[in-house]
C-alpha cells in the first residue's frame, strides 16, 4: 500500500501516441496510461493528471516554423485539451469518474480549472484530468504539472518516462550512465540534469514539492514505483540537507 494520498501526474502527449503508426492517438496507448492510473486510483490514491501534446503540437516546434510565438503556444495548450478528452474517454469506459478542467476556458466540454473546486473533486475520489497548461504562453506542461502539484497539495509529484529515473548521461547514448536513486534539486541544477524545463524544478525546490521520476512502459509500473519496488529516482529538498 502506497503511503501517498494524493499524486499529481505528469505526462508527455507522446505517450498516447504509437511511435511509427502516424496517428497522433493510439488507443492501445492511452489504453496502457489508463491501465496504469486505475491501478493507483484503485489503491486509494487521489490523482491529478496534466498532459502534454507532444504527440500533437508544440507550442515552441510551432514557433520555430514561422507561428507567431505566443500564439504557437496557445496552439499547443488547445492539443492538451484534445488529449484530455481522449484520456477521459477511456477512463470513463472502465467505470472511472472524471473531470477534466483547462485553463482555457471551453465550457461546452471541460470545466473552467478553479483550484478549490478540483480539490473538492479529487475529495471526491474523480481522477481530475488538467489541460491547457498553464493558460500562459511561455510555460510548459512541466511547469503546469508542477504548478497544479503545489496548488493542489499533493504529496507527490510523479514525471513518467520511458525511462527508469534521472542518469547522470544519457542511458540510450552512454552504456555507462548511472542511475540516480535519492537526489536534490540543488544536483538537478548543479549537474544539469535534463529532468524537467528550469521553471518547473524551481517551483518545486522553492515549495519543497518531492519529485518521482519513473517508467510508465511496464504493467502496474507506476505502483510499483511508488512502493520501490523498481528502480525510479526521488528529488526533494531533503536530500541536500543531509549532505
Amino acid at each position: 500500500m502506497s503511503n501517498y494520498k494524493r499524486v499529481l501526474l505528469k505526462l508527455s502527449g507522446e505517450r498516447m501516441s504509437k511511435q511509427g503508426s502516424g496517428r497522433v492517438l493510439s488507443m492501445e496507448s492511452i489504453q496502457h496510461l489508463a491501465d496504469e492510473v486505475v491501478s493507483l486510483h484503485d489503491n486509494g490514491i487521489q490523482i491529478g493528471i496534466v498532459l502534454g501534446a507532444g504527440n500533437i503540437l508544440r507550442g515552441s516546434e510551432a514557433a520555430e516554423v514561422g507561428f507567431e510565438e505566443a500564439q504557437a503556444h496557445s496552439m499547443g495548450m488547445l492539443a492538451t485539451i484534445i488529449n484530455a478528452l481522449a484520456l477521459q474517454s477511456v477512463l470513463e469506459g472502465m467505470g472511472k469518474y472524471t473531470r477534466v478542467m483547462t485553463a482555457v476556458e471551453m465550457n461546452s466540454i471541460a470545466e473552467p480549472y478553479i483550484r478549490r473546486r478540483a480539490l473538492r473533486h479529487m475529495e471526491k475520489n474523480r481522477i481530475v484530468i488538467l489541460a491547457g497548461g498553464t493558460g500562459n504562453p511561455f510555460f510548459t506542461t512541466d511547469s503546469a504539472g508542477a504548478l497544479r502539484a503545489i496548488e493542489l497539495h499533493a504529496d507527490l509529484l510523479i514525471k513518467a518516462t520511458q525511462v527508469d529515473g534521472i542518469y547522470d548521461k544519457d542511458p540510450n547514448k552512454f552504456d555507462d550512465a548511472q542511475h540516480l536513486g535519492d537526489i536534490s534539486y540543488k544536483d538537478v541544477l548543479v549537474d544539469n540534469l535534463k529532468v524537467m524545463d528550469g521553471a518547473a524544478i524551481a517551483l518545486c525546490r522553492e515549495h519543497n514539492m518531492p519529485l518521482m521520476v519513473c517508467s510508465i512502459t511496464g504493467t502496474n509500473s507506476l505502483l510499483n514505483a511508488l512502493e520501490g519496488k523498481v528502480k525510479r529516482t526521488l528529488v526533494n529538498n531533503s536530500v541536500e540537507d543531509t549532505k
